[in-house]
């Protein structure tokens, strides 16, 4: 018993009457209220509800019908909930039919720089500046990012862009400042199984872009986005960005065959990092527009206004006039599928 599908009209002292009933086993509920009916997802060890209590509920005054979900991902489930999340952020959608695009440098290296490429990529028409004030990084002598001073530049560049931001989080004892900063806080692939950091995002109620991991595959990767769902934190965002395989011609193996998938198992909107996905600069527009045909919900590039002098990324990164031309081209791709740029 996952699922309590209520019926339509179902009165708060029925659903109460039923949420009770499941508290008192130890289990933990979540509402949605979706248009036509409300749905109680139940989160918890639901083999320790008998069929007779099952029956029970099922019997209850309101129930509509009791269902279990199979999959081990239940609140991110596409049984959970048929129609599309859509997550709104300062205004903009995430999710429906405009396809946003997150962009902006790999990392946040100064205030000059920052405010430069905020204002390049608006002009662009991107919808949110993206950039790591806490960056991630292979070696330990690579630049490590700026902080909460990159965070401060950050909040200043969207003072003067209006520009969302978005920003990786690495650290569970950073989250209270991130969230203090940022609008969409971003989960990086080596972080994707990092379940402390999972579940204290979950209680965060902040928007999450759920990076898949170098080698993960998408039961994994959802079933980490269950992880910070089971906390109450439904704003969830997958973002595919390449995964780890023996071909070496790019930096990693962008796997647009999980964006369809990906929308036959779960409502939660999919966002492509084709940047990350190839590595090389000359690929990233292609990759885009493949993103897009795809069915992405959502795009983050990486850009820069002096790539070659950046501290990070800087192979991938498009310069502000091939930004400006790819997303130029993009509506053609994006009408072709019924979506808007």
């Amino acid at each position: 018993m996952d699922i309590i599908v209520l019926k339509r009209g179902a009165t708060e002292e029925e659903m109460r009457h039923v949420v009770k009933k499941l508290e008192s086993r130890g289990l933990r509920v979540n509402i949605s209220a979706g248009t036509e009916r409300t749905i109680i997802g139940v989160i918890g060890d639901t083999s320790k509800v008998t069929e007779e209590e099952e029956d029970s509920i099922r019997a209850a005054s309101g129930v509509e019908n009791v269902v279990r979900i199979l999959k081990p991902y239940k609140l991110a489930s596409r049984e959970f909930k048929r129609e599309n999340t859509e997550i709104d952020v300062r205004g903009v959608l995430i999710g429906g039919k405009k396809i946003p695009v997150m962009a902006g440098p790999c990392a946040v290296e100064n205030k000059t720089v920052l405010t430069a490429i905020a204002e390049k990529v608006k002009a662009g028409g991107a919808a949110f500046l993206r950039g790591g004030a806490y960056k991630p990084r292979t070696s330990p002598y690579s630049f490590q990012g700026l902080g909460e001073e990159g965070l401060e530049y950050l909040a200043e560049a969207r003072e003067k862009s209006g520009l969302p931001i978005v920003t990786e989080i690495m650290d569970p004892r950073d989250l209270d400042v991130i969230v203090r900063y940022a609008d969409i806080i971003q989960i990086g692939a080596r972080n994707m199984q990092n379940f402390r950091l999972l579940l204290e995002v979950g209680s965060a109620q902040k928007p999450v872009l759920l990076k898949r991991g170098l080698s993960s595959t998408i039961k994994e990767w959802l079933m980490s986005a269950e992880y910070i769902m089971s906390r109450g934190n439904h704003q969830v965002m997958l973002c595919e960005r390449g995964i780890r395989t023996f071909e070496t011609a790019t930096r990693n193996t962008l796997d647009l065959s999980a964006v369809p998938v990906l929308k036959q198992l779960t409502h939660l909107p999919v966002v492509v990092d084709p940047s990350h996905g190839v590595g090389k600069r000359d690929l990233v527009a292609p990759m885009t527009k493949a993103a897009v045909a795809a069915g992405a919900d959502a795009l983050i590039i990486e850009v820069h206004t002096n790539p070659e002098e950046a501290m990070s990324d800087g192979d991938q990164s498009l310069k502000p006039e091939q930004f400006e031309q790819l997303m130029r081209e993009l509506g053609a791709v994006a009408r072709a599928v019924g979506r808007e740029i």
